[in-house]
């Protein structure tokens, strides 16, 4: 049982089920047919007894019938008594004794030379203190018979309805599993190619099999994104990290072979620091852009006021106060997540003071525009060539990283502040002029 498959055990268990109502199906028609063949039996003697009994008359001690007056008709035998039970009319069957005592009105069975019959008396008064019995006898239906006729066919017919029900069980069954094998199929295919970017593709439905099809498809595209995501992962890190790890060994062999003096030991533990800060920010980012891709950093989105949101920033991100400028709408509500946001807008003004002019001024402004909510950050800087502005959002990708020393300029920023853009349902746009600075907007959906 354990080996069948499950297509096979269910035809298995849908063909015994089969053949238990058949037997049970067979066992109630017996029962049923013995009671009806009796009862059939009963009510045939009771109407032609009483038909005959109509018919028939006792006049100044005669018999009188009529025309319609049968003493054997559908199996009945009527015989006729007079007062006394003696025998005045009709033909007794062989064997039958005519010492049964009369009852009027009772069908009852009586036995005779191995024969079992059913048998009935009516009195029929003529006159005060005279009438007649008239009593009447039909063989009892022969069950056992009827029994093994209905046990004869069934034998021949049960078999084939239990075949033919195994059958058309298996065809259904068989059909009905068909989507599941495709989904078996592709699961398998996928498995063997590693290729997590196909689907099984089973047409949209509300059956189970369609919601188990949508639910794998659901799966494998979080594989395919957290595998994605572990592979930029990957490679990012090993990129990145080469650069600082290879500067931090080049120090300590230097140090180790040379003997340096204190300040040209501090120098080299101070630049240790600084690369290994610099891994650590790095690190940093890449597994918060990681965790947000992936979906396992979700964004608490609530009602942000980007006014008071820009205004903390600025306090908090120990900016020269005299070169930024605050233009900021009464009404700028989105809804999004304040850290997250307040993320993007930091990265946004630390790259206008780091590409901007050295006695520059930066810009911030958010206003309501066209049913959205525009978060800009302007400098008046370098800017940025045309044939760059399509690659900034990239990640590692820098225009200048010669003035890049620190974890902030590993390419990363501009990536983080799209990729939080997407997650709030909005995106960026960048406005620059070579030599006369950049403006970088957030388009967000008003709350």
């Amino acid at each position: 049982m354990k080996q069948l498959s499950v297509k096979s055990k269910i035809t298995l268990w849908l063909t015994l089920l089969m053949a238990l109502l058949s037997g049970l199906l067979l066992a109630f028609m017996v029962i049923i047919s013995r009671s009806v063949t009796t009862r059939t039996y009963r009510t045939l003697l009771s109407q032609t007894l009483r038909s005959n009994a109509v018919h028939v008359s006792l006049t100044d001690g005669s018999l009188d019938f009529d025309e319609e007056f049968r003493f054997y008709q559908n199996g009945v035998t009527t015989l006729l008594y007079n007062r006394n039970q003696a025998l005045l009319a009709g033909q007794v069957p062989v064997g039958f004794s005519s010492q049964e005592a009369f009852e009027s009105g009772s069908i009852r069975t009586v036995s005779a030379a191995g024969t079992q019959y059913l048998m009935l008396d009516l009195w029929v008064p003529s006159g005060w203190d005279n009438g007649l019995w008239i009593r009447g006898l039909v063989e009892a239906p022969e069950n056992e018979y009827v029994t093994q006729n209905l046990l004869r066919m069934a034998a021949i017919a049960l078999p084939l309805f239990v075949l033919l029900a195994a059958a058309g069980g298996y065809i259904i069954v068989r059909r009905s599993f068909r989507p599941l094998d495709t989904i078996s199929a592709a699961a398998s295919a996928i498995s063997e190619a590693k290729d997590l970017s196909r689907r099984i593709g089973l047409p949209p439905g509300k059956d189970e099999f369609s919601r188990l099809a949508e639910t794998f498809d659901q799966l494998f595209e979080r594989l395919e994104r957290s595998f994605e995501a572990e592979t930029q992962f990957t490679a990012d890190a090993s990129h990145e990290l080469r650069t600082p790890v290879s500067i931090i060994k080049g120090a300590c062999e230097y140090a180790r072979k040379y003997d340096e003096t204190p300040e040209d030991r501090q120098e080299t533990l101070d630049m240790i620091y600084r690369q290994a800060l610099k891994m650590s920010n790095l690190i940093a980012q890449l597994l918060s852009m990681t965790r947000l891709e992936q979906g396992t950093e979700r964004p608490a989105m609530e009602p942000t006021d980007l006014n008071t949101l820009t205004k903390q920033v600025i306090r908090e991100g120990n900016y020269d106060i005299s070169r930024i400028t605050a233009d900021l709408s009464a009404d700028a509500v989105v809804r999004g997540d304040a850290a997250l946001l307040s993320r993007l807008l930091r990265n946004l003004i630390d790259n206008a003071f780091k590409y901007g002019r050295p006695d520059g001024h930066v810009w911030v402004s958010a206003r309501r525009e066209h049913g959205e909510i525009l978060l800009s950050v302007r400098d008046d800087g370098i800017g940025i060539p045309e044939e760059h502005q399509e690659k900034i959002w990239q990640r590692f990708y820098q225009v200048d990283s010669s003035r890049s020393d620190d974890a902030s300029g590993a390419g990363l920023g501009l990536s983080m502040v799209d990729q939080i853009a997407r997650l709030h349902g909005g995106y960026m746009t960048l406005e620059s002029t070579p030599g006369a600075g950049s403006s970088f907007t957030l388009h967000l959906p008003s709350a």
